[in-house]
């Protein structure tokens, strides 16, 4: 299993699912307009070996389809990532084993916790290089920048590493960021988010947050940091149970920070509390260019870096996207969560075309009237990820969820809107969504899209159709016999009927 980038690209290339370009590219909206044109056709990650002022390479595209994301976490097919998420769930809500299989199943569970503590690397790879003082310059990072629209470069797949001020517990999160200067950056990051706590804090002290960036590191660890789930884990331990062994971790140069001892280039600096510069606009994964807005300036004192280092990148936008293929593999791992804690789900989906949290369809064993509505309220707040979820749909548990073609013929079959359809008005919401009347307050809707039951209907819901089964089996075992061998009756070509994707 790949524990750093270069691993990852390795095994991306055996697989014949990377391309290197030597040709010289502009990071400038180039880069970025090939990546795309790839992305939104599932296409390899790429390698731009010679990138307009800058000696280093550019990797982007290494996560854009669910199929690599899965080998980035050493496992081959989507639903392995459930039972990822059961081991999480276990830990989240541990309970008193009923069995002794039971029991068994937990130890093992605490056994990989204990596999999962970090290491230490004392002579780590990302400090074969270090940069101080004067010959400091961000402008020499291959820094991207995707719109014509945007302010500037910017750092999007680095990971922000702080530290509490007085618990020295860390926090590892992925944020954007601007280039301001040769040697500041501006971060944007929610004031719900753990920098910004940090932060907080430190101000509270009176004195300044220290702050690592590193970048390049094993794609698994960006997944672990970038899982919200409420667990009392750290990153480090996350990114262990995820790759089954623990990440090997290193000390910082001039902050007192430990970051991934094999990543591509580490930048250390501090953020004086108070001290801001406009950030922004930028393209987000709403797909409009988001506001202006004052952030906290990171001013960086020493940058180290491998040999011949690779950079990693991505950018937002409008699906599909390296993020919504990540929120697909956590939609996965999330699962045993949601049904730890709303125990009707028999499963749910984000659509990526809904950008990847906007909209979620559940399917429920539906049991009572009103089930589904109380199973709506409960997904909205079961984890603090699904608190901008606009809209909640829900199926009964045959629906297969993640085809469309279903969930519309269930919306449209089994929904009354004056009955099935109810909002709750007034509610926080995502900053970054425009169709809200008032920028962070906005609405969400619950539509019931199960099979009505008394008193839910005064009616009797008439029979489902349903082929004969004596017929059927009769037809499948003379399918031969008709001619038809040849005639593969698999996956459905949606263009046949009526649509348009392309």
């Amino acid at each position: 299993m790949a524990r750093d980038l270069r691993g990852f690209i390795k095994i991306l290339e055996e697989k014949g699912q990377l391309k290197r370009i030597s040709a010289l590219v502009d990071p400038d909206l180039e880069i970025a307009e090939i990546s795309n044109r790839m992305l939104q056709k599932g296409g390899p990650g790429l390698l731009f070996e010679n990138v307009k002022g800058s000696p280093f390479a550019v990797a982007v595209n290494l996560m854009g389809t669910v199929e690599r994301i899965c080998w980035a976490m050493n496992m081959q097919h989507p639903l392995e990532l459930e039972d990822l998420g059961k081991k999480l769930a276990m830990l989240q809500q541990p309970k008193p084993p009923k069995k002794i299989s039971q029991a068994i199943d937990f130890g093992k569970v605490l056994f990989d916790v204990l596999k999962a503590k970090p290491g230490r690397d004392f002579f780590p790879a990302c400090q074969q290089v270090v940069i101080q003082g004067d010959e400091l310059d961000l402008n020499k990072l291959p820094l991207i920048r995707p719109y014509v629209g945007d302010a500037g470069k910017i750092i999007t797949l680095g990971l922000v590493i702080t530290k509490d001020c007085e618990t020295g517990t860390p926090n590892v999160g992925v944020y954007r960021l601007q280039l301001q200067s040769p040697n500041t950056m501006t971060v944007h990051w929610l004031s719900v988010r753990g920098g910004a706590r940090h932060l907080r804090k430190a101000a509270e002290r009176g004195q300044k947050l220290e702050v690592a960036i590193a970048l390049g590191v094993d794609p698994l660890i960006i997944m672990a940091a970038a899982t919200p789930i409420p667990v009392d884990l750290s990153e480090w331990l996350f990114a262990g149970l995820y790759g089954g062994s623990g990440v090997s971790l290193a000390k910082c140069k001039t902050v007192d920070l430990e970051v991934p001892a094999d990543s591509e280039f580490v930048l250390e600096g501090t953020i004086t509390p108070g001290e801001v510069l406009p950030d922004g606009p930028f393209g987000d994964h709403m797909g409009y260019y988001g506001g202006v807005e004052d952030s906290p300036l990171i001013r960086f004192q020493c940058i180290t870096h491998r040999k011949d280092p690779i950079y990693l990148t991505t950018f937002s936008g409008r699906p599909p996207k390296e993020e919504a293929m990540m929120a697909i593999a956590l939609n996965r791992i999330y699962t045993p969560i949601l049904r730890q804690q709303v125990s009707e789900i028999v499963d749910f989906f984000l659509p990526m075309e809904a950008l990847s949290y906007k909209a979620a369809i559940i399917s429920i064993d539906k049991a009572y009237p009103g089930q589904a509505r109380r199973a709506a309220l409960a997904f909205w707040s079961a984890l603090p990820q699904f608190t901008y979820t606009k809209f909640v749909i829900v199926v009964d548990k045959d629906i297969n969820i993640r085809d469309p073609r279903q969930v519309v013929w269930a919306i449209s079959s089994k929904v009354d809107p004056t009955r099935d359809v109810f909002i709750l008005p007034n509610t926080p919401f995502d900053t970054l969504d425009f169709a809200s009347e008032k920028i962070g307050l906005g609405g969400r809707m619950g539509i019931d899209a199960t099979t009505k039951i008394p008193p839910e209907t005064e009616h009797e819901w008439g029979a489902p159709l349903e082929s004969d089964a004596d017929i059927a089996a009769m037809v499948e075992r003379r399918w031969a016999e008709y001619g038809l061998a040849d005639l593969q009756l698999g996956e459905v070509d949606p263009n046949l009927f009526g649509y348009d994707m392309r």
